[in-house]
């Protein structure tokens, strides 16, 4: 899979909201940064613990407004809502031997990261 294929079909599985089956398509040396909330998660075990315990309303569904793409970094604006809450994030996705290396992603406001994801997330600043 070429670096747009591999996070398209990422968006196609996150809809499915099997957490574990999203974290299959992600590298042994996988990370996500929620630069707003000063949290890294590390790994694809803790991605998939993590929102699996999100709270929320209802099933999530993913929107892909726009996919652009330079050599193995892929850029998303995705909507994002469970039914109740809407929000819209910009994922900043690289991929190395077909696989999620590393995201950054962008929320549309700063916010406390929440304690009770603090098991699986690590504090930058």
């Amino acid at each position: 899979m070429n670096p747009k294929q591999v996070i398209e079909k990422f968006w196609q599985t996150m809809e499915g909201n099997d957490f574990y089956a999203v974290a299959q398509l992600m590298h042994d040396e996988f990370t996500l940064e929620w630069l707003q909330s000063g949290e890294r998660i590390r790994g694809r075990e803790n991605f998939a613990k993590l929102n699996t315990a999100y709270p929320a309303e209802g099933k999530w569904r993913f929107i892909v407004n726009s996919i652009v793409v330079d050599g193995e970094v892929v850029v998303t604006d995705v909507s994002v809502t469970d039914g109740v809450k809407h929000d819209r994030v910009i994922t900043f996705s690289t991929i190395r031997d077909e696989k999620i290396w590393k995201q950054i992603e962008f929320w549309p406001e700063p916010f406390e990261a929440p304690e009770w994801r603090a098991q699986w997330v690590e504090r930058i600043k």
